[in-house]
């Protein structure tokens, strides 16, 4: 059985590299927002906004930006793994 990651070549992924460094620039804001901006300063479509007159309405969302913050260094790490030098499989096998 072949799985989808197998089946998906080196050229396929790499056209994925800009997306993801693009997404992981907007999930890096969106974290700085999350730790900067108190809770009822969240622009609307954030999740955690709340009214002015919410009991927490100065809480920091400390975990929503936490969140953000590692999915954006994983997209890094994935533009970073894939921009890489492509190595051969005939390199491998000279044992």
């Amino acid at each position: 059985m072949i799985y989808a990651s197998a089946a998906m070549s080196a050229g396929t992924l790499r056209k994925l590299v800009i997306p993801a460094v693009g997404l992981g620039i907007v999930l890096l804001v969106v974290a700085v927002v999350y730790f900067v901006t108190p809770e009822h300063s969240l622009p609307s479509f954030f999740p955690g906004h709340a009214s002015a007159g919410s009991a927490e309405a100065n809480h920091h969302h400390t975990k929503h930006g936490i969140a953000a913050l590692v999915v954006a260094l994983g997209c890094f790490a994935f533009a970073w793994f894939q921009t890489g030098p492509k190595t051969s499989s005939a390199a491998g096998s000279n044992a």
